[in-house]
């Protein structure tokens, strides 16, 4: 059986390994899950979400030690670290509660028919998940299907298998065996996942893999469900409140290395306020803390391998060369670490301001009308998340103008409870969380018989 070895990305070394699989291993796997699955989906709705939610406390205990590993795996502060795992854990029940609300049979009549819609298993599951939340992304791609009646084969990222495979086989030993499997390899394990017999295939990652995963799920009309990447924009209008900008500009940038899908990538200021608002975006930039995310204070860790380090580094060296000027940051940097860096002079000729980055670089550009902000905003493929700051009224009138599937007015655009983590354009087919995307994990059949007879 080949090894997976974990590496930390701040040092270089070893964390651990685990055992891999080969592509050839992959069809016994499914089928173990094939087999597994019609006893899961026959225990019903609230059966299979009580065996679940029995799993938060086992989760609970060892939520350090998972946050931990995530920092140690792929480099985030440990606060981030263990404060994924502890929120995965706490949120489960409340999670699992949601998730069988929304597939719960719903009721339609008019004057003549009753129909029940039911939402069903449709069968085993693939679900492949990134490094940079490898415990979140697993919990929001594993449940809902879990709930809904389905088995899972789940194949982490080959940069986190250590904390995704201790969460995993956590809430595995509570479930009926087959029912929830890990798997570890690198790209090849996960293609052979996806053209084995599994009925649905849910992914997070970038725009190219998805378009791969798309192609080869065609062939057998595969469900899917791809959250891909993005290029959010920040629109900062005149009247906005500065402070609060700036400071969500930063955050929002560097976070995780801006390791984020939905990292703010290109920001666009209105050029009465850009000079102020550049002020404090880099005196903030300037009091960050780099360095290995176990040290007390450090914000921002390293990028999680030699080649997104690499990426990164292309795109600032393009972006220069063509007449970008460095605010902050830029320099050399040991390591995998790239230093958070704020660039200004920047146009939409740089791949920097096209492609998905995915380091701690922020981009300004400044604008003169709401109009051209929108286009500019616009001027993407992607459309994942997008952010106003401004006069609130001011601020929605812009961000309802904006082709992203997710905006933020005057904050990120994560939304309340039960709202779905929805993309547009590039950045995403389907989608997940809140009742419309966790029913996404079903099979809907619609059963009626006349109102007469019911």
């Amino acid at each position: 059986m080949p090894t997976l070895v974990s590496v930390n990305p701040a040092t270089g070394e070893p964390v651990g390994s685990v055992e891999a699989v080969t592509p050839a291993d992959i069809g016994r796997v499914v089928r173990a899950a094939r087999a597994a699955q019609p006893a899961w989906a026959a225990l019903g709705l609230e059966a299979r979400a009580a065996a679940i939610k029995a799993a938060a406390a086992d989760l609970k205990a060892a939520a350090d030690r998972i946050g931990e590993l995530v920092t140690l795996e792929m480099g985030k502060p440990l606060p981030e670290g263990k404060g994924e795992a502890n929120h995965c854990a706490d949120s489960l029940a409340e999670e699992v509660v949601e998730i069988v609300d929304a597939l719960r049979p719903e009721l339609l009549e008019d004057k003549r028919t009753r129909t029940e819609l039911h939402f069903d298993a449709l069968g085993v599951c693939a679900a492949i998940t990134p490094w940079n939340f490898p415990v979140l992304m697993p919990l929001q791609s594993v449940l809902p299907a879990l709930v809904a009646g389905n088995a899972v084969v789940l194949k982490p990222s080959e940069e986190t298998p250590l904390c995704a495979d201790l969460w995993a086989r956590t809430l595995a030993k509570h479930l009926p065996p087959g029912v929830l499997q890990v798997v570890h390899g690198a790209g090849d394990a996960g293609r052979a996942l996806v053209l084995d017999d599994v009925d649905l295939i849910v992914f997070t990652g970038s725009r190219a893999t998805g378009i791969r995963i798309m192609q080869d799920a065609a062939a057998g009309l595969k469900r899917v469900i791809l959250e891909l990447g993005g290029k959010d924009p920040l629109v900062v209008l005149a009247d906005a409140d500065l402070d609060a900008a700036a400071a969500f500009a930063v955050r929002n940038s560097f976070r995780n290395a801006g390791q984020v899908c939905v990292s703010t990538e290109r920001i666009y200021v209105h050029r009465d306020v850009e000079r102020p608002f550049l002020d404090r975006v880099l005196e903030r930039t300037k009091a960050l803390k780099q360095g290995d995310g176990r040290e007390a204070g450090v914000n921002v860790g390293p990028m999680v391998n030699a080649r997104q380090k690499q990426v990164v580094e292309r795109q600032l060296a393009q972006a220069r060369s063509a007449g970008a000027r460095v605010l902050a940051g830029g320099g050399e940097a040991p390591g995998n670490f790239v230093q958070p860096t704020v660039l200004a002079g920047v146009d939409h000729s740089m791949e920097i301001m096209r492609e998905e980055t995915f380091g701690p670089v922020a981009c300004v550009m400044a604008f003169g009308s709401d109009d051209e902000a929108v286009r500019l905003a616009n001027d993407s493929p992607y459309g994942l998340g997008a952010a106003v700051f401004g006069e609130r009224a001011h601020a929605e009138r812009v961000g309802r103008a904006l082709t992203a599937g997710m905006i933020g007015i005057n904050q990120g655009c994560g939304g309340a409870s039960g709202t779905p983590w929805v993309g547009a354009r590039h950045s995403g087919y389907g989608f997940h969380s809140g009742k419309a995307g966790h029913r996404q994990f079903t099979q809907v059949r619609a059963v009626s018989r006349p109102l007469a007879t019911a």
